[in-house]
């Protein structure tokens, strides 16, 4: 089971006051028993089809054999490498899960041609794909089905053997994945939203054949289950809840979490989106900053504006420590997530701002030759684009990150988000701490379009008090994507331009910085970081 330890708290008796309200409302019992009327009657119908991951310790474990029949048979063949091709709630919990087990698993959750080029270089003669989307029709991860399709095929491998497919029933890619004989076919709940799947088919299908044992996560969730059920002050549910709406009253509306030493590998960016995406949304919401560690900037100088939260023992300069197993950790956070939910006044289970950047994408790939733009100015490897915002002329990446922190709202943030290959690119990430160190403002890291399907939502819907630091670059080997009309280069930035569009369009400011060269760009970027104007 899990602990929460609230290690200090400015809002003592509101986080009462709250937490005696959701019990007396006998508010975990009732969504234990899945009752939709918990965030008014605006959620109702909405709810009524989203709580089944109340009960997917139970559920799920019907999955089982079919999972064990299928490793079996794909060993058999020598088949052991698996790739995982899906975003958001249908690739941040198996990446958790199998990182922290400690096994192989290839994400793919990126439009970056390298990064997909990397996967595809894998041996293919020992590699099965897991498509997973829920709608079944993620342009992501049906551009990733059509490229390993194709590359199975050139190498003289029958790809439908190689392919397993985890959806909703009904979707367009239940219906095609059967039509051209598929391995095999996994239904996931069409009750449960995809950011609370983690227990689901999506989450354990990958995760299992990859070699995580996903029974043991069934059972820790199951037994931390039987306290979150409980309409107590002690449910460390409702703790979190009562600390989390307490802090949004007082306006510490982000929530920033380091890892502690917890054991579980990559928890935050699943937390990720379960809280933004969930929260996030008519002005109001929770903002996720995961940061490197409890020294990191953002953590140990935290300002009025964020909470800490240490996944592991507490620290100093955390307000909350939360410790437990994976499954368990898992369900308290759901659990969490929906009762701030209802303390917020806000529907957790809808995302109303996701579609804005997709249809923005959608259009700009349609009329490439709009995407196109005059740079605002070079310096050196690196374009900037869209610098209207800005309250002066700027010539150079340091001028130009000086002036977006000028404009930047008291007790704002700032996202950077970079569309670039997460693996070779890695070291883009260091930008953030550099970044909140020097301007004490909490600033977040994501990968595009990955962090699309997480932060996204808050980015557009949450409190906006946001700047946007868009990275894009140029690619080496660009790849086709089989029956469409763009390559992956293209898609990922027409990613990047439809969504910076979408938050121009809320009044956001967005610098983009496009690198004519990512190696010699990343230089100049932390150069420009580092100097004292910026």
């Amino acid at each position: 089971m899990t602990s929460v330890e609230i290690v200090r708290s400015p809002n003592a008796d509101q986080v009462s006051i709250i937490a005696a309200d959701l019990v007396a409302d006998s508010v975990p019992s009732k969504l234990t028993a899945q009752d939709p009327t918990l965030w008014g009657p605006e959620a109702e119908s909405e709810a009524s089809i989203r709580l089944s991951w109340t009960t997917l310790h139970e559920t799920s474990r019907s999955l089982l054999p079919e999972l064990v029949a299928l490793r079996e048979e794909l060993h058999a063949e020598g088949v052991d490498r698996v790739v995982l091709a899906g975003m958001g709630g249908s690739s941040l919990a198996p990446e958790v899960i199998t990182r922290t087990a400690g096994v192989p698993l290839v994400v793919l959750d990126t439009t970056d041609p390298a990064q997909v080029a990397d996967a595809l270089a894998g041996d293919l003669e020992r590699t099965v794909i897991v498509v997973s989307s829920k709608s079944g029709g993620t342009v992501e991860t049906d551009s990733h089905r059509r490229i390993f399709e194709k590359a199975f095929t050139d190498a003289g491998i029958d790809a439908a053997s190689r392919i397993v497919v985890v959806t909703d029933p009904g979707s367009p890619l239940q219906q095609a994945s059967e039509a051209a004989g598929y391995r095999k076919v996994f239904l996931a709940d069409p009750h449960v939203g995809g950011r609370y799947s983690a227990l689901t088919a999506f989450g354990l299908v990958p995760s299992y054949l990859a070699g995580a044992n996903v029974e043991a996560l069934l059972d820790e969730a199951a037994e931390e289950a039987k306290v979150l059920a409980e309409d107590s002050v002690d449910n460390p549910a409702v703790v979190l809840a009562a600390v989390f709406g307490a802090a949004h009253a007082h306006g510490a509306e982000k929530i920033v979490f380091a890892d502690t030493g917890s054991g579980i590998v990559g928890f935050g960016d699943w937390a990720e989106q379960l809280i933004a995406e969930s929260t996030g949304k008519h002005g109001t919401g929770l903002l996720p900053v995961v940061v490197e560690g409890p020294g990191a900037p953002g953590f140990v100088d935290a300002r009025s504006d964020a909470t800490t939260v240490a996944i592991g023992p507490a620290t100093g300069s955390a307000h909350l420590a939360v410790e437990g197993k994976l499954g368990a950790q898992f369900l308290l956070w759901e659990y969490a997530t929906a009762l701030v939910g209802r303390v917020l006044g806000i529907n957790p289970f809808d995302q109303p701002d996701v579609e804005a950047a997709k249809k923005a994408s959608r259009a700009l790939l349609d009329a490439p030759a709009v995407a196109a733009s005059t740079p605002s100015f070079v310096d050196g490897p690196v374009e900037g684009h869209g610098t209207g915002w800005a309250q002066r002329k700027v010539n150079t990446v340091a001028e130009a990150l000086a002036a977006l922190v000028e404009v930047a709202p008291d007790h704002g943030y700032i996202s950077v988000q970079a569309y670039l290959d997460r693996i070779d690119d890695a070291s883009f990430e260091l930008l953030r701490a550099e970044i909140a160190k020097r301007t004490h403002l909490q600033t977040t890291f994501g990968w595009g379009p990955r962090f699309l399907h997480s932060t996204g939502q808050y980015h557009k819907g949450g409190h906006q008090n946001g700047v946007f630091i868009q990275i894009t670059g140029e690619s080496g080997d660009d790849l086709e994507v089989p029956g469409r009309p763009y390559t992956l280069a293209q898609l990922q930035l027409a990613q990047a331009l439809g969504d910076g569009q979408v938050l121009v369009e809320h009044g956001r400011p967005v610098l983009r910085l496009h690198l004519e060269d990512r190696i010699a760009g990343l230089a100049q970027l932390v150069e420009a970081v580092q100097e004292d104007g910026s």
